[in-house]
């Protein structure tokens, strides 16, 4: 198990607070309302034991301190949270609506946590009629996504931690065994190196690998078999991501091509990344050495996208995508080639922007291995 990485502090909390108010403020929004999931952890590091009806809600706004609308019964755990926010409490029996009605601008424009459920969005505009909401994907899609030396430090040890189970299941037996079996071994072995939720365990065997959309299935792992196994999920609050490709038994001299240019793109990806490169370039940079090799027809739809408090999320590496890289963004970068009805290859790490340039957080080989 790795080690974990220092906490965030109340300061750190503090900081990312005032910076969503102020952004919020300077897109036109009254205010930033954070509601259970990934946003409010984020902000003020405030996770309720349970997702139930009962309403929460951070308050940020640019004028004032952070507010938190917490159940009377849950106050305890909320004082416990580390960020420093003013909490008021609705107890049973009274409208949770009403109680926010009163930390809320009636005519104000607000962004709002993408998890927010219906209930509780439908409960406020029936409170406050004349306010209006807005996704935070579409009004702040920037606010998580540089990342401080705190997150870094958990996304390097959620990489580690990923690592350690890829060097882990290259012991494992694949010939005979169904794709599910080797997944169930990487949800387990992703566990006891610390991940406290796996999110997918993709293993494509043979023909399989070659469908860059694989579900894992029960098709039985052969010798001969080129295996694409990516897989990832959240420790520590933060998430993983990686992709390798091993072989069962030796590899046909195409098969080893194939994944040595598969290797080389998403090396020339790696060394594109630096500040104010325009996200497509990452993309582009992959792409052209899989066309140049003769496969362009058959690469990856996109090389990769963002990572943080959960295993997706802006910025995207895509042709399409024409946002500048800042320092301390963190993203997956990878690259494949995909052969319908025979084989795929997949090489992906987690790599953050410096000022320099991209740092890896993934050290795993990226070297073909041979599996039995």
């Amino acid at each position: 198990m790795t080690e974990t990485p220092p906490a965030c502090t109340e300061q750190d909390h503090a900081v990312r607070m005032d910076r969503a108010a102020r952004e919020a403020a300077v897109v036109g929004l009254a205010g930033l309302l954070a509601t259970p999931g990934p946003d409010l952890v984020w902000l003020c590091g405030y996770r309720p034991a349970a997702a139930t009806e009962h309403l929460t809600l951070l308050v940020l706004t640019a004028d004032s301190e952070p507010r938190l609308l917490v159940p009377a019964s849950e106050r305890p755990d909320a004082e416990e949270a580390p960020g420093a926010v003013r909490i008021s409490a609705w107890k049973d029996g009274q409208d949770p609506y009403a109680a926010a009605a009163g930390l809320l601008r009636p005519h104000g424009r607000y962004g709002v946590s993408d998890s927010t459920w219906a209930l509780h969005l439908l409960g406020l505009q029936e409170a406050l009629p004349l306010t209006t909401y807005r996704p935070l994907s579409t009004a702040l899609p920037l606010l998580r996504v540089v990342k401080d030396e705190h997150e870094v430090a958990r996304l390097a040890a959620a990489g580690a931690a990923a690592d350690a189970t890829y060097d882990d299941i290259l012991s494992v037996r694949f010939a005979g065994r169904r794709e599910t079996d080797v997944a169930a071994d990487l949800d387990r072995l992703l566990r006891e190196h610390g991940h406290s939720r796996v999110d997918f365990t993709v293993v494509g065997s043979g023909p399989d690998g070659a469908d860059p959309h694989h579900r894992t299935g029960e098709r039985a792992i052969a010798v001969g078999d080129m295996v694409v196994l990516a897989f990832g999920g959240l420790q520590d609050g933060y998430g993983s991501r990686t992709a390798r490709t091993v072989h069962v038994g030796e590899p046909t001299a195409e098969e080893r091509r194939v994944h040595e240019v598969v290797q080389d793109a998403q090396q020339a990806a790696f060394e594109a990344v630096r500040p104010d490169v325009p996200c497509r370039d990452i993309d582009r940079a992959a792409r052209a050495v899989i066309t140049d090799a003769g496969y362009g027809d058959r690469a990856d739809p996109r090389t990769g996208h963002g990572i943080g408090v959960t295993t997706h999320e802006p910025p995207d590496l895509t042709d399409a995508e024409d946002l500048p890289l800042l320092p301390g963004m963190c993203f997956a970068v990878g690259a494949g080639i995909h052969l319908p009805g025979r084989f795929g290859v997949r090489v992906e790490d987690v790599v953050t922007c410096t000022e320099t340039g991209g740092r890896r957080l993934n050290g795993a080989s990226r070297q073909m291995a041979i599996v039995t």
